[in-house]
């Protein structure tokens, strides 16, 4: 700082005070996306605190008008001791006392200074702070610069973030995964490569009988460059039939078998498949012009007969296809190379996957989380111990954990709450535990590493367009903070925070997160237009023909070089593990002949998950009530989507209110904690004081009233991690045992209700 100087008493003080007011207000927007920046000024003649609302397209010449008001109108008004502020600047006068918060000292000579009270920002961000500061000042010469891509980045901050984005080269070079595998085989042909508790193969017997199905593949047409869809429920047969479809040459595309009629068709139809492994009940959905084939009981090829040699193809060449959700109602086939796979799985510097591993295979083989699970352990030598077909319950996964022995797990973020919250024992056999798919609740880590010293656990992010895993934070010390970090890249791995200009961000500056390296899918199946939007060619590489693609997270880098994760620039979220576009949903209802227009929103449900609350008007109001109309459209939708993607309510409005732009205004949009009952069918009140209390917690739990005796708990929006709570409650109000399973087999209200009153009660005293 320079001595300072007094101000001059005319007002002028503007001229040169506003600038720094309207720097600092820029940077502190950058480095918050807060919509209001407040800040308490002072001077020689007065002291005031101002209010900013800035937003990414507001120019640095429209704040820096409003910081030349905002300044000559100091004092007009006596400031109110207690507002709370996001920073303090102190033009031209001596500092009163220390600092609180951010403070920054600036005179007329020029010299600007940041002090940063306990708690502001990390600690060692104050000169860092000055120089974003600094450098936004010196923009405001050229001040038509949207505060969005206003540039903050020195060279230093350039050379930095080169350093941390990551070298995108994997530790080991690509092969095909099915020929990584076949490797493994040969060096431990009888080690235990598969079970499901009661069947197990080796991994002889397992590349036995994957050459005999791939035999019946190619004969069907399977070969380099075509897609076989996989429609299975977990079990030995599917990973067989995975494998079996790679040694073709061929990409897998796994479909859930559960999934709407109409909507399998389509994925079917986008990957251009013209061959289906199924399971036999599953077999009358394959549609005519696609061959079905059956593969035969696991275990049955004779492992000591020789198989052909697996097919040769490049790295490069397709290893599956796993769909998106897609914004204008169409999901989108993302197409994954043998490379990203090799990447993934082989010598990561994240974890260390062992011959002597138990890997759980837990998630839906269409949802890329599977990927890890099904290949780490195969391509390294562990066991793949798959959990029981049909829905996840919670009892169930502690009971695989503990029954199979497995020692490396991956879930989604929602069940590993409730996995940590009911059956922390549960995972006292596991070296490593891995979570993501949503944001991941540090104190459930915490508590989890307290519980079981020595255990390693991973915060695993990443869009399925870069292969499971972008970026993982990995430790056996419970978060620091309030936050999980994401980490940093994984090896294979770039990770670049830019601006909407492709302009790297200095650290603490929130941006867009992009992912290059060899983890990169090709596209997107038959779109190339939305591949062409979302993945960009990377304009820092000097590899020939690199890209980047577009997470649509926002993100921050700190200055260690981790990755910390703040939401959403575009509407996608997770709803169980799912990638959802919410605009997909909307899509969707708005295709429907009685409605007008549609809006998706989110919700925290009550096991701290995300749920869908839709919103419509009616093209004919007078024709349904609105109760009515909600009921019948949910009914509809649950014909035309997943359920993870059926809200759990849709609330029928006169008007959508609109904002001064004329658009939807979705935060003045009614709250729902509570839905009016959505089912097609009559309601009967409870009769019993049983029946009275099951309903009671179904309502509180599901948001729903009111909930009838004959009400299915999975038709009013009830789904696994719900369950699990619902369970809880009952056992803890009944003093009764129940298992996960009960539900599932008796899902309403009466049913449920007198299982509890036959049921005995559980012992107490434990």
């Amino acid at each position: 700082m320079t001595e300072t100087q007094p101000a001059p008493a005319d007002g002028s003080a503007a001229v040169t005070a506003a600038p720094v007011l309207a720097a600092l207000v820029a940077v502190l927007y950058r480095r918050t996306l807060q919509d209001t920046v407040r800040i308490g000024y002072r001077d020689a003649d007065a002291e005031a605190v101002f209010a900013f609302d800035v937003a990414d397209a507001t120019t640095l010449a429209e704040l820096l008008a409003d910081a030349e008001k905002a300044v000559l109108t100091a004092g007009d008004e006596e400031p109110d001791p207690g507002a709370l502020t996001d920073a303090r600047l102190d033009w031209d006068v001596a500092a009163d006392g220390p600092a609180r918060g951010v403070t920054v000292a600036a005179d007329t000579a020029g010299g600007v200074g940041v002090t940063l009270g306990a708690g502001a920002f990390p600690a060692g961000e104050s000169a860092r702070l000055e120089r974003q500061l600094r450098h936004a000042l010196a923009a405001t010469a050229a001040p038509e610069v949207r505060l969005a891509v206003l540039p903050l980045a020195f060279d230093e901050d350039l050379a930095e973030a080169a350093v941390h984005a990551g070298t995108g080269r994997a530790p080991r070079p690509a092969e095909p995964v099915h020929v990584l595998v076949q490797r493994q085989t040969d060096r431990t042909p009888d080690a235990v490569a598969v079970s499901d508790g009661q069947l197990s193969l080796t991994y002889r017997g397992l590349t036995a009988d994957a050459d005999r199905l791939a035999a019946r593949l190619r004969a069907a047409g399977a070969g380099p460059g075509e897609v076989v869809a996989v429609l299975a429920e977990r079990s030995v047969e599917l990973v067989v039939s995975l494998l079996a479809v790679l040694r073709t040459g061929a990409a897998y595309a796994a479909l859930e078998p559960d999934l709407p009629q109409h909507r399998l068709l389509r994925l079917l139809a986008d990957t251009g498949a013209r061959t289906a492994l199924v399971q036999e009940r599953f077999a009358p959905l394959v549609p005519a012009g696609v061959t079905a084939l059956v593969p035969e009981p696991a275990g049955s090829a004779d492992p000591r007969e020789a198989g052909a040699p697996p097919a040769r193809v490049p790295a490069s060449a397709a290893a599956y296809v796993s769909f998106t959700s897609g914004s204008t109602g169409e999901p989108k086939g993302v197409r994954v190379p043998h490379a990203a796979v090799s990447r993934l799985v082989v010598a990561p510097d994240w974890a260390e996957f062992r011959a002597d591993d138990v890997f759980l295979q837990l998630a839906p083989v269409a949802f890329d989380a599977s990927t890890l699970e099904l290949w780490a352990p195969l391509v390294n030598g562990g066991r793949l111990a798959l959990h029981r077909p049909g829905p996840v319950a919670v009892e169930e996964v502690a009971a695989t954990l503990v029954e199979q022995r497995v020692t490396v797990a991956w879930m989604t973020a929602g069940l590993f709450h409730q996995m940590v919250t009911q059956h922390l024992d549960a995972f006292a056999g596991l070296r490593h535990v891995i979570a993501g798919g949503d944001v991941v609740s540090a104190s459930h880590v915490r508590r989890l590493l307290t519980a079981h010293p020595g255990l390693l656990f991973t915060n695993g992010y990443g869009p399925t367009e870069n292969t499971t895993f972008t970026a993982c934070w990995t430790s056996a010390e419970p978060p620091a903070g309030n936050s999980v970090p994401l980490g940093r890249p994984v090896s294979g791995t770039r990770a670049l925070v830019l601006d909407p200009e492709l302009r790297p961000v200095p650290a603490g500056v929130p941006g867009e997160l992009y992912a290059g390296g060899e983890g990169l899918a090709d596209g997107y199946v038959g779109r190339p237009g939305a591949t062409a939007e979302r993945f960009l060619p990377d304009p820092f590489s000097t590899v020939p023909g690199a890209r980047l693609y577009r997470t649509g997270d926002l993100a921050r880098r700190l200055a260690d070089g981790t990755l910390e994760f703040l939401g959403r620039a575009d509407r996608q979220i997770k709803i169980q593990g799912y990638r959802v576009e919410p605009g997909e949903v909307e899509a969707v209802l708005a295709g429907h002949e009685d409605v007008r227009q549609a809006v998706v929103l989110t919700q925290t449900d009550d096991v701290q998950g995300k749920r869908l609350l839709a919103y419509i008007t009616a093209e004919r109001p007078e024709d349904d009530e609105p109760a009515a109309l909600g009921r019948r459209l949910r009914e509809w939708l649950r014909d035309e989507l997943p359920g993870y993607m059926v809200p759990w309510a849709i609330l029928p409005l006169a008007e959508f209110p609109l904002n001064r732009n004329g658009k939807v205004d979705r935060s003045a949009l009614p709250a729902a904690r509570r839905s009016p009952r959505s089912l097609g069918s009559e309601y009967t009140a409870p009769r019993t004081s049983t029946e009275s209390a099951v309903a009671e917690e179904w309502a509180d739990l599901l948001g729903v009233e009111p909930v009838g005796v004959d009400d299915d708990f999975f038709e009013l929006g009830g789904h696994s991690l719900i369950a699990a709570d619902l369970l809880g409650r009952l056992q803890a109000r009944f003093s009764v045992e129940l298992s996960a399973r009960t539900l599932y087999l008796r899902p309403t209200v009466a049913e449920l209700a007198e299982e509890l009153d036959n049921h005995p009660a559980a012992p107490t005293g434990r």
